[in-house]
């Protein structure tokens, strides 16, 4: 499927009767779903168009929020650890909702990002949280890593 991103060059495979993609951030192949195909394309473009170090994403990692676990789909770190950009991948049959950025929001207080980027791969929703007491402004683009300091 086609979606709002540049052509990247992807590795899969078939296996066990399911069509795999290579995570260059996990290092493994993993089951192509819609919203995998969507996560994938993200991690393209934050590597290859934003500049982020592969290094310093991090792949569907648990957190806690009122003692229940939620998993992320990607989190981006600064070069001295501080989470920096919380990204939000949905299907691309799935809408970008409220529902959606409520998840996020609640993400965002959590980790303290300062960025936020919510896609289904066709529509992107890029934010700037300066901080958690006032709501994040909306930005045209995710600026270049090099920049988020």
């Amino acid at each position: 499927m086609s979606l709002n991103f540049k052509a990247y060059k992807f590795n899969t495979k078939e296996a066990e009767g399911n069509t795999r993609i290579f995570d260059i951030v996990r290092k493994k192949f993993v089951i192509l779903t819609p919203e995998e195909w969507v996560r994938q394309n993200v991690i393209h473009y934050l590597i290859e168009d934003i500049g982020v170090p592969a290094g310093l994403i991090s792949v569907e990692k648990a957190i806690v929020f009122n003692e229940m676990s939620r998993r992320f789909d990607l989190c981006v770190a600064g070069r001295n650890g501080q989470l920096l950009l919380l990204v939000e991948c949905k299907a691309p049959n799935v809408q970008l909702s409220q529902k959606t950025l409520m998840q996020t929001a609640v993400y965002q207080k959590v980790l303290g990002v300062k960025y936020l980027f919510i896609t289904n791969g066709l529509n992107h929703l890029f934010l700037l949280a300066e901080d958690t007491v006032n709501p994040p402004v909306q930005l045209s683009e995710l600026p270049h890593y090099s920049l988020w300091t």
